[in-house]
């Protein structure tokens, strides 16, 4: 257990005004550190350690990975916001990685203090760099709930980014495939 964060928590709570022992709350400063020390574990982690060993495959065409679901902390007001991650990648000379590694990949990178904008060109970034794709696809969709539960109060509002690297940023027809794909329709 982290004790400087429980300290930390502790501190905070009871300057917000919390009596804790009076409202039965001496343990919550400990599970909150342990909740972070969670939600933040991807901090210090290479995502070049996700991918293991790669496969040879005959395909030469797009391969995705769709509908991963994610939860992260905003770093601004460290609330959650969640949502699903779709990936698609064109294979350099068939080489490729396990589904499953896709979804290490997305829980790595969402475990730390994040801006939607930034995990999605992180994932794209570590998708060309492990597996020298030849182009990548990355699209977040996410509802983000410093947006829902506070200030504006946007309630069934999500933001959507996209990442793309290599042949999907230089070939539209391939950009316009992925989409596809990934069951977006670009200009919907």
């Amino acid at each position: 257990m982290n004790e400087k964060a429980v300290s930390a928590m502790r501190d905070f709570l009871e300057a917000l005004g919390l009596d804790l022992q009076q409202l039965d709350m001496e343990k919550t400063p400990a599970r909150v550190a342990e909740m972070y020390g969670y939600l933040f574990s991807g901090l210090g982690k290479d995502t070049a350690d996700v991918w293991g060993e790669l496969f040879q495959s005959e395909n030469d065409g797009i391969v995705a990975v769709k509908d991963i679901p994610f939860y992260s902390m905003c770093e601004h007001h460290l609330v959650p916001f969640f949502g699903r991650v779709s990936i698609a990648y064109k294979p350099q000379g068939g080489m490729v990685a396990g589904f499953g590694k896709f979804t290490k990949l997305v829980d790595m990178v969402s475990h730390r203090p994040q801006l939607q904008e930034r995990m999605t060109e992180q994932l794209a970034e570590a998708v060309m760099d492990g597996l020298q794709a030849e182009g990548v696809l990355v699209i977040a969709e996410a509802q983000q709930l410093c947006m829902t539960m506070r200030g504006d109060l946007a309630n069934g509002t999500s933001t959507i980014t996209s990442a793309c690297r290599g042949c999907f940023d230089n070939d539209s027809s391939m950009y316009s495939q992925a989409w596809n794909l990934l069951g977006w329709n670009k200009g919907e």
